[in-house]
């Protein structure tokens, strides 16, 4: 967050002097200057820096009341809150999970962090995902049918995203997943209180009840040969993700039954198994998993086993289930989580930090396992830990600093890797598959993967990865050639389907060659889109214009460690939409005009006019007549968007 006695904008820096100024570029020439504004779109870095490629400027200016909803047959203008959930879901249709467990990596690039403080993007996309669904809205229809018919492995975000953008070309999907349900780690790898179940299941309905079949309980490479599926489909998509844990590796790891993996822990709380756990827990390893894991561990806590089956370990390993009347019993964990790394360098998203330890649950970094203490051949009493110095930027164990760990479970959230059975051929050799920058897998045409198989990353990231998959898979299926990627490459905003979309497309063109095509019906007048090759600098806006405004912070439940046993209820509130416009409100709409109005009040000679209203549409608010503009580049400077180039002749 910034300090509010910082400049938030000044033309000149400190030191300058008008020795030092290019007049010609620092103030106007009278009638000389040849440059004159252009409106510019350019992509936000929120939208460049969220991996699935969300519009969400677009979103925003929605739910704050910029951008219009169109209007339908009947007359009635579409709501506002409707609009938006379909501008969100035309890159990501999972606004209610996202809106919960995304890290908002949007955030960390929006410029309004120049000014104070982010706009809360995540607590927004909460709304409209919970909005839709207590609306009952459906995604949009799917497109025409292409007779193409396409198999989808795992039921997963990777396979579910791409399955919806296929859909929506018009391509036939079938499903095949190993579990009874679809959601992957979305059900079975994160806790249950974090992605509810009735809103993961109504967020996954709306996909299928785009015309995608599904065939759960079967495992492909086990129950259907992969090669099947190449020679009964038109391609292939692979999206398994890595629902496998990496072993520690530590010598007496491999031995100790209670030495387990973060990911089968959470799969099998998930799946009602893990009704307690053990009285003092070790997590290793520093990433979401790793808090997941210490958060149930501390939420399940732990009873006096009178039996080895009731042991965590053995339902972990898939041996036995707890039975449900024995946590009347359950007594509270000592939980703690190991990080070789200082904790400060954890990946780990900010938020779930802050509430892991708001439950009592210990975090220590810079401490590296190095062995696993054995009480019997094949049980851990213990983690034999070193301390590390980070100081030279590389990791060095403290001599002497080896000490011991006591406890009853540990669990490694370390790594995760594929479940590659029956398809080996597609294994890299790390149990991950390779793909192109287009997610095709480079040894065979007509195979595609996306999501954690290919490197476990977030779930917004498989997201984004299955609609470029989804794209390549559209140019196999018609025989096309495959172009070079934008070096942007989002869900842009669209001004010709905007026109469209209000009534306002340009006629008809001859492609003949004619003068005065700034009033010619069939041109978009004074506009250049550059949203596929440049993001918009917070150097680049008029930072002047805003305001101190706090950020609107969701309303949370208080979990201390006293009220953690037990506790499976959500930990953050949905906002309300008076409290989303408002928060909305505060976004600076980067590289698109939010009809502030600044350049149509500053321009001193009167060249910079609002378009007549009922041609007017978002990106087509002000235009420039050339014929009394001076080039004083005067609108540029106070646009706080940065929408306005004084490009104009160069």
């Amino acid at each position: 967050m910034k300090d509010h006695t910082e400049h938030t904008f000044r033309k000149f820096k400190d030191g300058e002097s008008p020795d030092d100024w290019d007049l010609e570029e620092k103030i106007f020439q009278q009638d000389t200057s040849y440059k004159c504004p252009t409106y510019v779109h350019r992509t936000p870095p929120c939208q460049g820096s969220c991996p699935s490629g969300e519009d969400i400027r677009g979103w925003l200016n929605i739910i704050r009341g910029i951008e219009k909803p169109p209007v339908g047959a009947d007359g009635v203008e579409m709501p506002w809150a409707d609009y938006a959930f379909h501008r969100s879901t035309d890159a990501n249709p999972f606004p209610a999970i996202m809106g919960r467990v995304c890290p908002a990596p949007c955030e960390d690039g929006c410029n309004r962090n120049e000014v104070e403080d982010h706009v809360g993007i995540n607590a927004v996309e909460h709304f409209i995902g919970d909005s839709a669904l207590k609306n009952k809205l459906s995604l949009r229809a799917p497109g025409a049918d292409t007779g193409k018919r396409v198999a989808l492995i795992g039921g997963g975000i990777a396979s579910l995203s791409a399955a919806y953008q296929l859909r929506r070309k018009g391509h036939a999907c079938t499903i095949f997943e190993a579990h009874d349900k679809l959601g992957g780690m979305m059900r079975y790898g994160i806790p249950g209180y974090r992605t509810p179940r009735d809103v993961l299941d109504g967020e996954i309905q709306r996909i299928l009840d785009m015309g995608v079949e599904v065939k759960t309980g079967v495992k492909i490479g086990v129950d259907i040969a992969f090669e099947d599926l190449e020679r009964d489909y038109d391609a292939v998509f692979v999206g398994i993700g890595a629902q496998g844990g990496s072993p520690l590796p530590v010598p007496g790891a491999a031995e100790a039954s209670n030495c387990i993996s973060g990911i089968s822990f959470l799969e099998a709380f998930n799946d009602g198994r893990l009704k307690h756990g053990a009285q003092k827990v070790l997590v290793i390893g520093g990433g979401d998993t790793a808090m997941d894991v210490a958060a149930v561990a501390r939420r399940l806590g732990h009873i006096t086993q009178s039996h080895e089956h009731d042991r965590p370990e053995m339902v972990v390993l898939g041996h036995t289930a707890h039975d449900v009347a024995s946590v009347a019993n359950r007594q509270g964990a000592d939980v703690t989580v190991v990080y070789r790394r200082p904790v400060d360098k954890m990946p780990a998203s900010e938020m779930e930090v802050k509430h892991v330890r708001e439950e009592g649950i210990e975090i220590v970094g810079s401490l590296v396992p190095i062995e696993v203490v054995l009480e019997t051949p094949d049980r851990a009493r213990a983690l034999k830990v070193a301390r590390a110095d980070w100081s030279s930027g590389k990791m060095e164990l403290i001599e002497g600093s080896e000490h011991e760990i006591e406890c009853d479970l540990i669990v490694a959230a370390i790594g995760q890797v594929g479940d590659l059975k029956g398809m080996e051929a597609l294994d890299n050799g790390r149990g991950l598959i390779n793909a192109d920058a287009h997610f095709r897998w480079p040894d065979r045409p007509g195979i595609f993967v996306a999501g954690d198989v290919v490197k476990p990353h977030l779930l917004t990231t498989a997201v984004g990865q299955a609609s470029i998959a989804a794209e390549a898979i559209d140019h196999y299926l018609k025989g096309e050639e495959q172009g070079k990627l934008p070096k942007v490459n989002v869900h842009h905003f669209s001004l010709m389907e905007k026109l469209r979309e209000s009534g306002h497309a340009p006629g008809e063109y001859d492609h003949q060659q004619v003068w005065g095509t700034d009033s010619a019906a069939f041109a978009v007048h004074n506009y250049e889109d550059r949203s596929a090759s440049q993001i918009v600098p917070a150097d680049e806006l008029f930072l002047g214009h805003w305001a101190y405004e706090d950020r609107f912070n969701r309303k949370g439940v208080d979990i201390g460690p006293d009220s953690v046993l037990g506790h499976f209820g959500e930990r953050i509130v949905s906002p309300e939409a008076d409290e989303a416009r408002k928060e909305a409100d505060r976004c600076m709409s980067c590289g698109m005009c939010f009809e502030c109005d600044n350049c149509v009040i500053y321009c001193p000679q009167d060249a910079v006019f609002r378009v007549k209203k009922s041609e007017r549409t978002t990106g087509r608010y002000v235009d420039t007549d050339y014929a009394k503009c001076i080039g004083c580049h005067i609108c540029a400077d106070v646009c706080p968007s940065g929408y306005i180039k004084m490009g104009l002749g160069e």
